[in-house]
């Protein structure tokens, strides 16, 4: 009975979690799409320069406590009310940092409009302090229904304002204004909605306790976005702005698939698995499940993606993003190994070995050195190839701990992902070859998807994978039910 109150409890989560993040997320990427053919890659670049330093930031804010809330079982109202003045008050100072700091900045891109793009962008670090909380709260509760209303409208709210400020010539600033808009109506929304208020309960011993388990996760973080972002700082400055746009807008759609599959599994099975971290055999069998299932899924969709890359981005966004096309084949690849890698550091989370975690992410991050090292010496293609070893790389150093404390090996996992892989590349191939045909980008691109849909359907059922008849399982409840309550 608990088994399964605690698979309704997942497929439910998982199924507002998708909701959320295919509303929210689709809106966005629509209202990308339009802003992408009035705006230019340079404009785009100047935003992903002020991003790099506001990301770092944000993860300081946050110092891993939500992690630490969600994963403890009996939270307080001071755990909260703790964790909701630490933020706020680390937010006001980070801004402050950032604010006195945009001259540097935009002396060392060369580029003064970024002083005032940097100043106003920083805004964001205290709105989302003042969500990190709801934002717990609800993880906590897996109730993702409350945040999905809350992301749909801040998702058309502020395309509306980002769009209408793109047609009245304001240039980058449409994108400022569409994502201040965007967190602002999100963060008033879970006020609203969910309806917790905080109180000037300030308890030192749920701040050692957060800050006992989270500093390791916040190094981790902080390692994990700085390396990240140090990409966009060698793609900005030692190439220029709109190389970084069109480097950027090649990033956005593989990991629109990629990051949204992991977040929709990953914020709902966290709090779930860290419910049965007493129970080995349940958590070892539902953490395999989710690792199959999750990149069958994602594997497919990401190297599909980055096969008909030149026909989705023309006909997308237009031919001025040619070279985010190019760009995008290689992210997918890496992309695709995203999942399986955050699946394995949230298993290590789950059972509280943040000091793994933080090591693990010390070794790889002088591993991706050399991906960076090839981005300023070399060129931006042998930095994408470079991540591409790293990310595998980083698959066996992740896999190594959990297997030997899960049983579940590194070539365990490997078995069970490769008919992913090879289901993903044989779909590739099929539609790959189509973009060289002499005629329109309009007409390649629907004959790609339907040529490979149909060789999707065919290896799956022939080849009888078993994640597709799960995932067929899971999904056809869903699909009746939603059919019978439009009758």
């Amino acid at each position: 009975m608990a088994e399964q109150g605690l698979k309704d409890k997942t497929v439910k989560g998982v199924g507002w979690s998708a909701t959320d993040a295919f509303l929210s997320y689709g809106v966005g990427l629509i209202i990308g799409i339009v802003l992408a053919r009035l705006l230019s890659p340079d404009e785009y670049g100047l935003i992903g320069l002020t991003s790099i330093f506001i990301v770092v930031m944000e993860s300081i804010v946050d110092s891993g406590f939500s992690v630490s809330l969600i994963r403890k079982k009996d939270v307080t109202n001071d755990d909260y009310n703790t964790m909701f003045i630490t933020n706020l008050v680390l937010s006001i100072v980070m801004y402050i940092l950032l604010f006195f700091c945009a001259p540097l900045i935009a002396r060392f891109f060369n580029r003064p409009e970024l002083i005032a793009l940097v100043r106003v962008m920083g805004c964001l670090i205290i709105i989302q302090a003042l969500s990190i909380v709801q934002y717990t709260v609800l993880t906590k509760r897996i109730d993702f229904k409350t945040k999905t209303k809350a992301s749909f409208i801040a998702a058309l709210g502020s395309g509306a304002i980002g769009i209408g400020m793109a047609f009245g010539g304001f240039g980058v600033w449409a994108l400022v204004g569409q994502r201040l808009s965007k967190e602002l109506i999100y963060t008033i929304c879970l006020w609203v909605f969910n309806r917790w208020w905080p109180k000037l309960n300030y308890n030192p011993d749920s701040l050692r306790y957060m800050w006992g388990f989270g500093w390791k996760i916040l190094v981790s973080n902080l390692l994990d976005k700085t390396w990240a972002q140090l990409y966009q700082v060698v793609v900005g400055k030692f190439y220029n702005p709109s190389t970084l746009g069109q480097y950027t807008k090649g990033k956005e759609y593989p990991t629109f698939l990629s990051a949204n599959f992991q977040t929709i599994i990953g914020r709902v099975t966290f709090p779930v698995l860290a419910e049965v971290q007493g129970d080995q055999t349940r958590m070892v069998s539902a953490y395999r499940r989710i690792i199959k299932n999750t990149m069958f899924i994602t594997t497919i969709c990401v190297i599909f993606l980055g096969a008909i890359s030149e026909p989705f981005i023309y006909c997308l966004i237009g031919p001025k993003w040619h070279q985010a096309a190019t760009f995008m084949p290689f992210i997918c690849v890496i992309m695709s190994l995203y999942p399986l890698n955050a699946i394995n550091l949230n298993m290590l989370k789950v059972q509280g070995r943040s000091d793994i975690f933080l090591y693990l992410e010390i070794i790889k991050k002088i591993i991706a050195v050399g991906p960076i090292c090839l981005g300023v010496f070399v060129s931006i293609y042998w930095m994408l190839i470079g991540s591409i070893i790293t990310g595998i790389i980083s698959f066996f150093l992740n896999t190594y701990y959990t297997g030997k404390k899960l049983n579940y090996s590194s070539w365990m996992q490997l078995k069970d992902i490769a008919p992913s892989y090879m289901v993903a590349f044989a779909v590739a191939l099929s539609v790959f070859f189509l973009k060289f045909l002499p005629i329109s980008n309009w007409i390649i691109l629907p004959i790609q998807l339907v040529v490979g849909m149909v060789f999707f359907f065919i290896i799956c059922n022939l080849a009888k994978i078993e994640e597709y008849k799960e995932i067929k399982e899971i999904v056809k409840p869903m699909f009746a039910k939603l059919v019978k309550s439009k009758q």
